[in-house]
């Protein structure tokens, strides 16, 4: 096979996964976001909005009943920012277009791919499902998924993302959580990172 050929039948299915999943993604907005309360989605929004979780746990933090984890917590958000911004920088895909203005959200970016929402909210419900002081409370560790999982769901539903955005944003925040868990240690007030062997 030539390689003009390959890279033609490529392009050809990378076109036609991403037409399908701006299709679903259309669909499900048009189907949904009218029959669910939007004041509901856009709190969903900003419940996981980085402006809003990252102050939260920096003053979480300062509070007397500090838990060694905050700083863990705090650093995998930063994590998190850094490396959603690293992916969108590099993919560039535009938003939905039917919500061009994101209103009535304040848009940081342009760029759509992968959902900082998403990986945000599973990387809060990772991080709480892997801690040991939560490890006997299932209600808790259910709610903080149903959020993550409806949160990531409202992506959609108001036309912020694509539901590959979600998928793949829902994906890193899993990871970033696993990481921040095994390379990043608290002891004794002291923050290290373990090398990797």
């Amino acid at each position: 096979m030539a390689p003009t050929t390959a890279a033609t039948k490529s392009t050809s299915f990378h076109h036609r996964i991403i037409t399908l999943d701006a299709g679903v993604s259309k669909s499900i907005h048009t189907l949904f976001h009218t029959s669910i309360p939007g004041s509901l989605l856009l709190l969903l929004e900003y419940s996981a909005d980085f402006r809003f979780s990252f102050p939260l746990a920096l003053s979480l933090y300062f509070t007397p009943v500090r838990r060694p984890y905050l700083i863990q917590f705090l650093v995998g958000l930063l994590v998190d920012l850094l490396f959603v911004g690293l992916v969108k920088s590099i993919f560039r895909r535009s938003r939905p277009l039917y919500n061009p203005d994101m209103k009535p959200a304040v848009s940081i970016d342009h760029f759509s791919f992968p959902s900082g929402h998403a990986s945000r909210v599973f990387f809060v419900a990772s991080f709480v499902s892997l801690l040991d002081d939560f490890s006997g409370n299932c209600w808790l560790v259910l709610g903080v998924w149903t959020w993550a999982v409806l949160t990531s769901c409202s992506r959609v539903l108001l036309g912020r993302h694509f539901v590959s955005d979600v998928l793949a944003g829902a994906c890193l925040g899993v990871l970033e959580a696993a990481f921040v868990f095994r390379f990043l240690k608290v002891s004794s007030g002291l923050f290290y990172i373990i090398a990797i062997m």
